[in-house]
Protein backbone atom coordinates (compact mmCIF):
# COMPACT_ATOMS: atom_id res chain seq x y z
CA UNK A 1 0.00 0.00 0.00
CA UNK A 2 1.15 3.54 -0.74
CA UNK A 3 0.55 7.19 0.09
CA UNK A 4 0.05 9.61 -2.81
CA UNK A 5 1.52 12.93 -1.65
CA UNK A 6 0.67 15.97 -3.80
CA UNK A 7 2.55 19.00 -2.53
CA UNK A 8 5.14 21.66 -3.27
CA UNK A 9 8.83 20.72 -3.31
CA UNK A 10 12.09 22.52 -2.52
CA UNK A 11 15.55 21.42 -3.61
CA UNK A 12 17.29 22.74 -0.50
CA UNK A 13 15.82 22.23 2.94
CA UNK A 14 12.47 20.85 3.97
CA UNK A 15 9.01 22.09 3.02
CA UNK A 16 6.05 20.42 1.31
CA UNK A 17 7.01 17.04 -0.10
CA UNK A 18 10.60 17.71 1.00
CA UNK A 19 9.31 17.62 4.59
CA UNK A 20 6.60 14.99 4.22
CA UNK A 21 8.00 12.21 2.03
CA UNK A 22 10.96 11.12 4.14
CA UNK A 23 9.01 10.81 7.43
CA UNK A 24 6.45 8.65 5.63
CA UNK A 25 9.21 6.48 4.19
CA UNK A 26 11.03 6.28 7.54
CA UNK A 27 7.80 4.91 9.01
CA UNK A 28 7.69 2.23 6.33
CA UNK A 29 5.33 3.80 3.80
CA UNK A 30 5.70 3.58 0.06
CA UNK A 31 5.25 7.14 -1.23
CA UNK A 32 4.19 8.33 -4.66
CA UNK A 33 5.18 12.00 -4.71
CA UNK A 34 3.73 14.52 -7.14
CA UNK A 35 5.28 17.97 -6.90
CA UNK A 36 3.16 21.05 -7.61
CA UNK A 37 5.97 23.59 -7.15
CA UNK A 38 9.73 23.35 -7.72
CA UNK A 39 11.66 25.99 -5.78
CA UNK A 40 15.34 26.20 -4.88
CA UNK A 41 14.39 26.84 -1.22
CA UNK A 42 11.33 27.81 0.80
CA UNK A 43 9.94 31.33 0.51
CA UNK A 44 10.82 32.29 4.09
CA UNK A 45 14.23 33.24 2.73
CA UNK A 46 14.72 36.61 1.09
CA UNK A 47 15.00 35.05 -2.37
CA UNK A 48 14.33 31.82 -4.20
CA UNK A 49 14.24 30.46 -7.72
CA UNK A 50 11.97 28.06 -9.50
CA UNK A 51 8.38 27.93 -10.60
CA UNK A 52 4.92 26.61 -9.90
CA UNK A 53 4.22 23.64 -12.16
CA UNK A 54 1.26 23.40 -14.50
CA UNK A 55 -1.71 21.98 -12.55
CA UNK A 56 -2.49 19.80 -15.57
CA UNK A 57 0.65 17.85 -14.69
CA UNK A 58 -1.05 16.55 -11.53
CA UNK A 59 -3.96 15.13 -13.50
CA UNK A 60 -1.64 13.69 -16.16
CA UNK A 61 0.55 11.91 -13.60
CA UNK A 62 -2.47 10.49 -11.77
CA UNK A 63 -3.79 9.28 -15.12
CA UNK A 64 -0.46 7.53 -15.64
CA UNK A 65 -0.88 5.77 -12.30
CA UNK A 66 -4.39 4.76 -13.28
CA UNK A 67 -3.06 3.31 -16.54
CA UNK A 68 -0.58 1.25 -14.55
CA UNK A 69 -3.56 -0.10 -12.54
CA UNK A 70 -1.90 0.79 -9.23
CA UNK A 71 -4.39 3.25 -7.74
CA UNK A 72 -6.15 0.35 -6.05
CA UNK A 73 -3.01 0.04 -3.90
CA UNK A 74 -3.25 3.63 -2.65
CA UNK A 75 -3.95 3.69 1.09
CA UNK A 76 -4.04 7.47 1.47
CA UNK A 77 -3.79 10.77 -0.39
CA UNK A 78 -1.99 13.65 1.30
CA UNK A 79 -2.12 17.28 0.17
CA UNK A 80 -0.87 20.59 1.53
CA UNK A 81 -0.08 24.05 0.15
CA UNK A 82 -2.09 25.12 -2.90
CA UNK A 83 -0.19 27.67 -4.94
CA UNK A 84 -3.08 28.21 -7.33
CA UNK A 85 -6.85 27.51 -7.45
CA UNK A 86 -6.31 25.26 -10.48
CA UNK A 87 -3.94 23.13 -8.41
CA UNK A 88 -6.64 22.75 -5.78
CA UNK A 89 -9.11 21.50 -8.34
CA UNK A 90 -6.53 19.13 -9.80
CA UNK A 91 -6.07 17.66 -6.32
CA UNK A 92 -9.83 17.33 -5.91
CA UNK A 93 -9.98 15.43 -9.20
CA UNK A 94 -7.09 13.22 -8.08
CA UNK A 95 -8.80 12.37 -4.78
CA UNK A 96 -12.01 11.43 -6.57
CA UNK A 97 -10.14 9.29 -9.10
CA UNK A 98 -8.18 7.44 -6.41
CA UNK A 99 -11.40 6.84 -4.44
CA UNK A 100 -13.00 5.29 -7.50
CA UNK A 101 -10.28 2.61 -7.41
CA UNK A 102 -9.71 2.44 -3.63
CA UNK A 103 -12.96 3.34 -1.86
CA UNK A 104 -11.47 2.87 1.62
CA UNK A 105 -8.49 5.15 1.09
CA UNK A 106 -7.97 8.04 3.51
CA UNK A 107 -7.66 11.62 2.27
CA UNK A 108 -5.59 13.81 4.59
CA UNK A 109 -5.63 17.55 3.88
CA UNK A 110 -3.30 20.07 5.47
CA UNK A 111 -5.13 23.35 4.68
CA UNK A 112 -2.03 25.54 4.48
CA UNK A 113 -3.09 29.18 4.40
CA UNK A 114 -1.21 31.21 7.00
CA UNK A 115 -0.28 31.67 10.61
CA UNK A 116 -0.36 34.23 13.40
CA UNK A 117 2.22 36.97 12.90
CA UNK A 118 2.34 36.41 9.14
CA UNK A 119 -1.36 36.33 8.29
CA UNK A 120 -2.48 34.73 5.03
CA UNK A 121 0.29 33.87 2.56
CA UNK A 122 -1.86 32.25 -0.14
CA UNK A 123 -3.83 33.72 -3.00
CA UNK A 124 -7.18 35.27 -1.95
CA UNK A 125 -9.22 32.49 -3.59
CA UNK A 126 -7.52 29.66 -1.69
CA UNK A 127 -9.34 29.87 1.69
CA UNK A 128 -12.74 29.49 0.00
CA UNK A 129 -11.50 26.56 -2.09
CA UNK A 130 -10.33 24.80 1.05
CA UNK A 131 -13.52 25.60 2.93
CA UNK A 132 -16.08 24.84 0.24
CA UNK A 133 -14.46 22.25 -2.04
CA UNK A 134 -11.52 20.46 -0.40
CA UNK A 135 -12.46 20.09 3.27
CA UNK A 136 -15.77 18.30 2.53
CA UNK A 137 -13.79 15.58 0.70
CA UNK A 138 -11.25 15.04 3.48
CA UNK A 139 -11.20 12.32 6.11
CA UNK A 140 -8.42 13.98 8.12
CA UNK A 141 -7.77 17.74 8.29
CA UNK A 142 -4.77 19.27 10.07
CA UNK A 143 -5.18 23.06 10.40
CA UNK A 144 -3.07 25.17 12.69
CA UNK A 145 -4.93 27.48 15.07
CA UNK A 146 -4.94 30.39 12.60
CA UNK A 147 -6.31 28.16 9.83
CA UNK A 148 -8.98 26.66 12.11
CA UNK A 149 -10.12 30.22 12.79
CA UNK A 150 -10.19 30.99 9.05
CA UNK A 151 -12.11 27.81 8.16
CA UNK A 152 -14.80 28.24 10.82
CA UNK A 153 -15.00 31.99 11.43
CA UNK A 154 -14.64 31.39 15.16
CA UNK A 155 -12.17 33.61 16.99
CA UNK A 156 -10.18 31.16 19.08
CA UNK A 157 -9.07 32.42 22.46
CA UNK A 158 -9.83 29.53 24.83
CA UNK A 159 -9.94 25.75 24.77
CA UNK A 160 -13.73 25.96 24.65
CA UNK A 161 -13.43 28.03 21.46
CA UNK A 162 -11.17 25.36 19.95
CA UNK A 163 -13.70 22.63 20.70
CA UNK A 164 -16.54 24.73 19.24
CA UNK A 165 -14.55 25.34 16.05
CA UNK A 166 -13.58 21.67 15.77
CA UNK A 167 -17.23 20.65 16.12
CA UNK A 168 -18.17 23.04 13.32
CA UNK A 169 -15.38 21.72 11.07
CA UNK A 170 -16.49 18.12 11.71
CA UNK A 171 -19.94 19.13 10.43
CA UNK A 172 -18.32 20.03 7.10
CA UNK A 173 -17.26 16.41 6.58
CA UNK A 174 -13.87 15.45 8.09
CA UNK A 175 -13.90 12.53 10.49
CA UNK A 176 -10.64 13.43 12.23
CA UNK A 177 -9.28 16.91 12.96
CA UNK A 178 -5.76 17.58 14.25
CA UNK A 179 -5.21 21.18 15.36
CA UNK A 180 -1.53 22.16 15.45
CA UNK A 181 0.41 25.14 16.85
CA UNK A 182 -2.24 25.51 19.53
CA UNK A 183 -1.88 28.33 22.07
CA UNK A 184 -4.57 29.08 24.66
CA UNK A 185 -4.40 30.67 28.13
CA UNK A 186 -4.71 27.21 29.69
CA UNK A 187 -1.36 26.24 28.12
CA UNK A 188 0.74 29.02 29.68
CA UNK A 189 4.25 28.89 28.11
CA UNK A 190 3.63 25.65 26.21
CA UNK A 191 2.45 24.89 22.69
CA UNK A 192 0.24 21.99 21.79
CA UNK A 193 -2.01 20.00 19.53
CA UNK A 194 -5.56 18.73 19.82
CA UNK A 195 -7.13 15.81 18.00
CA UNK A 196 -10.79 14.93 17.67
CA UNK A 197 -12.78 12.21 15.96
CA UNK A 198 -16.13 13.82 16.71
CA UNK A 199 -16.68 11.63 19.74
CA UNK A 200 -13.46 11.90 21.73
CA UNK A 201 -10.92 14.70 21.84
CA UNK A 202 -7.43 14.82 23.33
CA UNK A 203 -4.85 17.54 23.75
CA UNK A 204 -1.12 17.38 24.30
CA UNK A 205 1.48 20.06 24.93
CA UNK A 206 5.25 20.48 24.99
CA UNK A 207 7.64 23.27 25.80
CA UNK A 208 7.63 25.95 23.12
CA UNK A 209 11.05 26.15 21.50
CA UNK A 210 12.45 29.46 20.26
CA UNK A 211 14.48 29.64 17.08
CA UNK A 212 15.52 33.32 17.26
CA UNK A 213 19.22 32.56 17.35
CA UNK A 214 22.02 32.38 14.81
CA UNK A 215 22.35 34.42 11.62
CA UNK A 216 18.91 33.81 10.12
CA UNK A 217 17.37 35.75 7.27
CA UNK A 218 13.83 34.40 7.56
CA UNK A 219 12.21 35.85 10.66
CA UNK A 220 8.61 36.35 11.72
CA UNK A 221 7.45 39.80 12.87
CA UNK A 222 8.04 38.61 16.45
CA UNK A 223 11.70 37.90 15.66
CA UNK A 224 11.47 34.11 15.69
CA UNK A 225 12.82 32.16 12.75
CA UNK A 226 10.20 30.86 10.34
CA UNK A 227 10.73 27.11 10.63
CA UNK A 228 9.22 26.06 7.31
CA UNK A 229 8.02 22.51 6.90
CA UNK A 230 7.15 21.71 10.50
CA UNK A 231 3.43 21.53 9.68
CA UNK A 232 4.07 19.36 6.61
CA UNK A 233 6.22 17.04 8.70
CA UNK A 234 3.66 16.90 11.52
CA UNK A 235 0.82 16.00 9.17
CA UNK A 236 2.80 13.25 7.45
CA UNK A 237 3.83 11.65 10.75
CA UNK A 238 0.31 11.80 12.17
CA UNK A 239 -1.17 10.31 8.99
CA UNK A 240 1.28 7.42 8.98
CA UNK A 241 0.80 6.71 12.66
CA UNK A 242 -2.97 6.78 12.34
CA UNK A 243 -2.96 4.48 9.32
CA UNK A 244 -1.13 1.97 11.50
CA UNK A 245 -2.81 2.41 14.89
CA UNK A 246 -6.32 3.69 14.02
CA UNK A 247 -6.02 5.28 17.48
CA UNK A 248 -6.15 9.09 17.57
CA UNK A 249 -4.76 9.38 21.09
CA UNK A 250 -1.74 7.16 20.51
CA UNK A 251 -1.12 8.76 17.12
CA UNK A 252 -1.14 12.18 18.78
CA UNK A 253 1.35 11.10 21.44
CA UNK A 254 3.70 9.50 18.92
CA UNK A 255 3.49 12.53 16.64
CA UNK A 256 4.19 14.99 19.46
CA UNK A 257 7.26 13.02 20.52
CA UNK A 258 8.67 12.89 16.99
CA UNK A 259 8.00 16.53 16.16
CA UNK A 260 9.40 17.83 19.45
CA UNK A 261 12.46 15.62 19.10
CA UNK A 262 13.25 16.94 15.62
CA UNK A 263 12.60 20.56 16.60
CA UNK A 264 14.79 20.17 19.68
CA UNK A 265 17.63 18.73 17.59
CA UNK A 266 17.18 21.55 15.07
CA UNK A 267 17.34 24.19 17.80
CA UNK A 268 20.42 22.62 19.37
CA UNK A 269 22.32 22.76 16.07
CA UNK A 270 21.04 26.29 15.31
CA UNK A 271 19.95 25.02 11.92
CA UNK A 272 17.86 27.07 9.50
CA UNK A 273 16.24 23.89 8.27
CA UNK A 274 14.57 20.99 10.04
CA UNK A 275 16.99 18.16 10.79
CA UNK A 276 14.56 15.56 9.52
CA UNK A 277 17.27 13.24 8.21
CA UNK A 278 19.87 13.79 10.93
CA UNK A 279 17.27 13.25 13.68
CA UNK A 280 15.36 10.52 11.88
CA UNK A 281 15.46 8.18 14.87
CA UNK A 282 12.96 10.56 16.48
CA UNK A 283 10.53 9.78 13.66
CA UNK A 284 10.70 6.02 14.08
CA UNK A 285 10.79 5.94 17.88
CA UNK A 286 7.78 4.47 19.67
CA UNK A 287 8.55 6.39 22.86
CA UNK A 288 5.73 8.64 24.10
CA UNK A 289 7.21 11.03 26.69
CA UNK A 290 4.25 13.40 26.30
CA UNK A 291 0.85 12.14 27.37
CA UNK A 292 -2.43 13.30 25.92
CA UNK A 293 -5.35 14.19 28.14
CA UNK A 294 -9.05 13.95 27.35
CA UNK A 295 -10.93 17.21 26.86
CA UNK A 296 -14.42 15.82 26.25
Amino acid sequence: MAVLSIQSHVVYGHAGNSAAVFPLQRLGREVWAINTVEFSNHTGYKAWRGTALNPALVEDLVLGLEERDVLKHCEAVLSGYLGDPATGRAIIAAVKKVRSHAPDMVYCCDPVMGDFGRGFYVKPEIPDIFKNEVIPLADIVTPNQFELNALTGITIETLADVLEAVKLLHAAGPKIILVTSLKTPEMHSEIGMLVSDGKDAYRISTSELSFAQGNYNSLSPEGDMIMAGSGDMTTSIFLSRYLTTKDIRLSLELTAASVFGILEATQKEKSRELLIVAAQDKIASDATPFKASSVV
